[in-house]
């Protein structure tokens, strides 16, 4: 896939911005849009990907790629695959029998939108279009290819998101202690972002046993941490609207989180503690780049 040409701006100058926009270009052009057998499903599909979000995973990938010495070309189908992986698992996660949460970026659900039986659709739609967009892309070796399926099946899967919502539903009305939360976060909400790191870093060319692989796979673990404690802070602290998703779910469903373990200020501090070994990792390794880290910084002081 050929990216859309503000993105080397954004990588080269760190404007996010710019990143963004063409991170959501090429999702336009690349979902799906017509369906001679489903047209119902390709709009939920489109709805749950198009109707908002920060694309922070997708950019955290271009962002890792180029830190390691990669071409933009190179990461774009994997950027798209983990955005969509993103927006199937929000879908699901907002659905009755989950969170039963009735607003997504400020819009209605994509269940209420759409019925719920379509959204549950919509979401295997686009957790399997994420794998049929990584073994197709020409752009990288079969040995990438191979390497990037494997690696977003298991920061998505059992071992990682889907079994991170799985303890999470199951752990409601339980109080959880520190180190529980922090392995229920480093599955459901970590391994999501540390994967888009390594992913990069793959997309750069950089096998596993790599520096620069290892590296971008320690820094997202500890952002993808930091990004959740400050989920917690704002999920207490900020309003519905500003939020674009019901404030004060996590104390309605009876969740453990951050803030009710360590109080609002400290977890503030907890989580800028994070960013900062995350960043002075990266600066060590001269791997950091100003893109890399404003998106870094920007994963965790965000207003919303």
């Amino acid at each position: 896939m050929t990216p859309t040409t503000s993105i080397e701006t954004g990588l080269e100058n760190a404007d996010l911005a710019a990143l963004k926009a063409a991170i959501d270009a090429d999702l336009i052009k690349s979902l799906p849009n017509q369906s001679p057998i489903a047209q119902p499903l390709v709009d939920a599909m489109r709805y749950a990907v198009l109707g908002g979000g920060k694309r922070m995973r997708p950019m955290l990938l271009r962002a890792a790629c180029h830190s390691c010495g990669g071409k933009p070309e190179h990461a774009v189908a994997a950027s798209i695959a983990i955005e969509c992986i993103h927006a199937y698992s929000l879908v699901h996660d907002d659905l009755p029998a989950m969170d039963n949460d009735a607003i997504r970026h400020g819009k209605p659900a994509n269940h209420v939108e759409f019925g719920e039986a379509t959204a549950i659709i919509a979401g295997d739609g686009l957790q399997t279009f994420a794998f049929q967009l990584l073994a197709g892309d020409q752009t990288n070796s079969s040995s990438q290819r191979s390497a990037l399926v494997a690696e977003l099946a298991q920061a998505s899967g059992w071992q990682g998101m889907a079994g991170g919502q799985c303890m999470d539903m199951n752990s409601e009305g339980r109080a959880l202690s520190l180190e529980e939360l922090k392995s229920l976060h480093a599955a459901k909400t970590g391994a999501l972002i540390q994967g888009a790191l390594t992913m990069g870093a793959i997309c750069a060319d950089k096998s596993a046993a790599t520096p620069e692989y290892q590296l971008m796979r320690q820094t997202g673990r500890t952002i993808g941490l930091a990004f959740q404690v400050m989920d917690d802070v704002l999920d207490a602290t900020a309003s519905t609207s500003v939020l674009g998703k019901p404030a004060g779910s996590d104390v309605l469903n009876h969740k453990s989180t951050f803030v009710t373990l360590m109080g609002v200020d400290e977890a503030k501090q907890y989580a800028e503690t994070l960013l900062e070994a995350g960043l002075k990792a990266l600066t060590a390794s001269a791997l950091q780049t100003r893109t890399l880290e404003a998106l870094a910084r920007k994963a965790v002081r965000r207003d919303h």
